[in-house]
């Protein structure tokens, strides 16, 4: 590609200076001049070349959060670019495999008696797990589509499931405050159930494997005031994190081995793990904190599993495994948090760098429900009571687009594996997949009989599992 300097070349009046640069703003090379023919497929040709990649990669191209997909000089004419200055040109590695959108009901599989308020595939995407307001977690066969184990053993409703990242663990928690393990090859408790907690629980996370493998310990996070951190082989609490004035909304464990916790008291308290100090508080919410996300989350809930599906024969190959795909994933940047809040806004953090918040991140109309960053952390999705989904710069914060298309309150959201589709289901019954590409609707889910109150994407991105008031489990798939 000629890349031309020269000072008195008629050519020049064509061609424009560029910068490469990755999301994070480091710069690729010098900056040059293109011609304004160049388009998507020469830019991903000279990337591949300047990063020296052996195996050549997809990439997307953006100038100031909009996608490159015609030629250089089409786009800058089109959006009115300056030429006078440098066009900074932010590529983006895309994932190497393709998600289909889901767009068909594959089983509608009763069971449950009251409403379905969680589902959550196993770290593989090869099992399924759902929690109930009537009292039982159930495991279900996915290659069969029919229930597999009704766990039973909670006295109240079970309002959240979460897999450890090895796969061997299920935790649930309920409405009376105590939380259960159970064995996901059997249905069966392991062992007693794990009082401690006072009121009902909000929230579980477990430690990450690529920091303790096989997974040992999980965090629960209480509408009591606390979160606790449990040790399943010893089947108690080993600490609890205690300082939150008001009820602890959301926990998550985050992959630097730091704890976080949200909570109506309007912070964000951060925690070391080895005695449960509080290292940091991130103040900025003018109401209770609902929601938090990590920028590392995907590869945190799904360890040393991937999509080529390789199965590991002990712990400790399993946990050099995920702390490669965390390193990939993290890179040189700091992990990012997002929290989502009844007042309206989000912020976007950097707790290990400071206390402050990168950006403040408004637009929804009302209370923010759920927040969640994509699989490569590129993008932050945010669902609100104001009907409508956001998506987000996953690195500044900015806002890039409204997905309006739901008649209600969008209560929770779910990403594709390879970021590039976002599933949210509603209080309006239905489910909707957006693309977030064109930044249009891709696919409309209907067939729930009433609020939708759970959905998840597996890991494998081969399908999507939804649950809610009607009480049935709905399987999609593509």
């Amino acid at each position: 590609m000629e890349v031309d300097t020269g000072e008195g070349s008629t050519e020049l009046n064509n061609n424009v200076m560029c910068q490469l640069a990755d999301p994070e703003g480091t710069t690729l090379g010098a900056s040059m001049y293109l011609p304004q023919s160049v388009g998507p497929k020469e830019l991903q040709q000279m990337v591949n070349k300047l990063l020296d990649n052996e195996e050549k990669l997809p990439y997307a191209f953006y100038i100031s959060d909009q996608e490159l997909v015609v030629q250089l000089g089409d786009y800058l004419q089109k959006n009115k670019v300056s030429v006078e200055k440098v066009v900074t040109i932010v590529y983006q590695p895309q994932a190497v495999f393709r998600i289909r959108p889901v767009n068909r009901c594959s089983s509608t599989i009763a069971g449950h008696t009251e409403a379905v308020l969680s589902v959550v595939f196993s770290p593989d995407g090869q099992q399924l797990a759902s929690g109930s307001g009537d009292t039982t977690v159930r495991l279900w066969d996915l290659n069969t589509q029919t229930p597999l184990f009704t766990c039973t053993g909670h006295k109240n409703w079970v309002l959240c499931v979460a897999w450890s990242p090895d796969g061997k663990h299920l935790v649930s928690g309920s409405k009376s405050g105590e939380l259960q393990c159970w064995d996901p090859r059997t249905g069966k408790p392991s062992g007693n159930s794990l009082t401690g907690h006072k009121k009902w629980i909000t929230g579980i996370s477990w430690e990450p494997v690529h920091l303790k493998a096989p997974c040992r310990r999980f965090v629960s996070s209480s509408k009591d005031g606390d979160a606790r951190i449990w040790d399943v082989t010893l089947r108690k609490t080993v600490i609890i994190l205690s300082g939150h004035t008001l009820a602890v909304t959301c926990v998550k464990w985050g992959g630097d081995g730091v704890i976080y916790t949200g909570s109506q008291d309007c912070t964000i308290k951060v925690w070391e793990t080895t005695q449960g100090k509080l290292i940091r508080e991130l103040k900025g919410h003018g109401h209770w904190v609902n929601s938090l996300a990590l920028s590392t989350e995907y590869v945190l809930r799904t360890g040393a599993f991937d999509h080529t599906r390789k199965q590991y024969s002990s712990p400790e190959e399993m946990k050099e495994a995920a702390l490669e795909r965390y390193n990939k994933m993290k890179g040189n940047a700091p992990e990012r948090l997002v929290s989502g809040s009844d007042d309206f806004t989000m912020f976007l953090w950097e707790p290990s760098v400071s206390k402050h918040p990168k950006t403040r991140m408004t637009g929804h109309q009302q209370l923010v429900n759920h927040v969640y960053f994509s699989p490569d952390g590129q993008w932050i999705a945010s669902a609100s009571f104001d009907k409508s989904v956001k998506l987000w710069n996953g690195i500044t914060g900015k806002f890039v687009a409204a997905f309006r298309g739901h008649v209600g309150p969008v209560y929770q959201i779910s990403w594709s594996a390879d970021s590039r589709l976002l599933l949210s289901g509603s209080k309006d019954s239905t489910l909707k997949v957006w693309d977030v590409r064109t930044q249009k609707l891709k696919q409309d889910l209907p067939g729930h009989a009433d609020e939708v109150f759970a959905v998840d994407w597996s890991p494998d991105g081969e399908k999507v599992a939804s649950g809610g008031r009607d009480r049935v489990l709905k399987l999609w798939m593509s």
